[in-house]
């Protein structure tokens, strides 16, 4: 299995204290294996499922000390117990992805949140738990920052979601906007144009974007709008990146910084994730680790 990556999360990053690095290393290899038997290849639901149901039987296997049946498990078990490391959160990434199986539509903004609570915020907790930091203030900034990281995914990757036939936006949130998962379908190119839409009226009280509206335009508007929202989100768990110290506090720092510096490059480009996914470069590195440096 590579560790080649996993989005916006570190994987034994040189900013980390060299003996934290195999035990993150280890955690990501869980992570993106269970998540690869939840996204990749061609097996079918019930195959998949059947291989994140095996995952939670090993980690069982851990809980109660008894032998493992393959290597990165026992190297799981290995930095588990040396660590002390809960094992909540890696039973809650798997409810995560058992869910990307089985669910492809979110109703609204609570039940994505509730996704990121899984998905996203055990690695966050896992990672404390390293740190040996169990503030519940600092906790929370962690939850903050995971779930912020884990929806800007969702706004890099609208095209490559829309392929698999994932649609990580809120639906109540599309409608006022005027959109629909057909007209998504279209701006990707991975539909046909659909007939123009009636203009459409407010849902639950909200004014709702004018369906006459070009596409294009109704689509960077809501994006605008969602960007804005995770900025909000990423800056209020910005004080974890400073409570945090030394190499660790450094990280935090670049992970927070990374964040932003892909939000202000979809709000320069709103529309960019319909055709490709938006990444950072070396101009961006260097911006990133100098903010990370001074911002103290």
């Amino acid at each position: 299995m590579t560790v080649a990556h996993y989005e916006n999360f570190p994987v034994a990053s040189f900013a980390l204290p060299a003996h934290l690095r195999r035990p993150v290393e280890v955690i990501y290899v869980f992570a993106r294996t269970a998540d690869d038997f939840a996204d990749e290849g061609d097996a079918p639901p019930a195959e998949r499922i059947a291989a994140l149901d095996d995952c939670e039987a090993q980690l069982d296997r851990i809980e109660r000390n008894q032998p493992l049946e393959a290597q990165p498990f026992e190297d799981l078990a290995v930095v588990i117990r040396k660590h002390d490391l809960p094992l909540q959160p890696f039973r809650d990434l798997l409810s995560a992805f058992r869910q990307d199986v089985t669910r492809t539509r979110y109703e609204n903004f609570g039940e994505i949140l509730d996704y990121c609570r899984r998905s996203a915020n055990p690695v966050g907790r896992l990672l404390m738990a390293l740190f040996k930091d169990e503030d519940t203030r600092h906790l929370a900034y962690s939850d903050g920052l995971c779930s912020s990281l884990q929806l800007i995914n969702f706004l890099q990757d609208v095209a490559i979601d829309y392929r698999k036939g994932r649609v990580y936006f809120p639906q109540d949130e599309l409608a006022r906007a005027g959109l629909s998962d057909a007209l998504l379908g279209v701006l990707c190119g991975e539909a046909s144009p659909e007939k123009p839409a009636p203009a459409l009226a407010p849902l639950g009280g909200i004014p709702v974007v004018s369906a006459v509206s070009a596409p294009e335009d109704r689509f960077r508007s809501f994006m605008l709008g969602q960007i804005k929202r995770v900025r909000n989100m990423l800056q209020a768990s910005a004080p974890l990146g400073l409570v945090l110290k030394g190499r660790i506090g450094f990280e935090t720092r670049m992970i927070i910084a990374g964040g932003d510096r892909i939000l202000r490059k979809l709000h320069n480009d709103p529309l960019a994730p319909l055709k490709r996914r938006v990444k950072l470069n070396v101009w961006d590195w260097a911006v990133i680790i100098l903010r990370a440096l001074f911002k103290k």
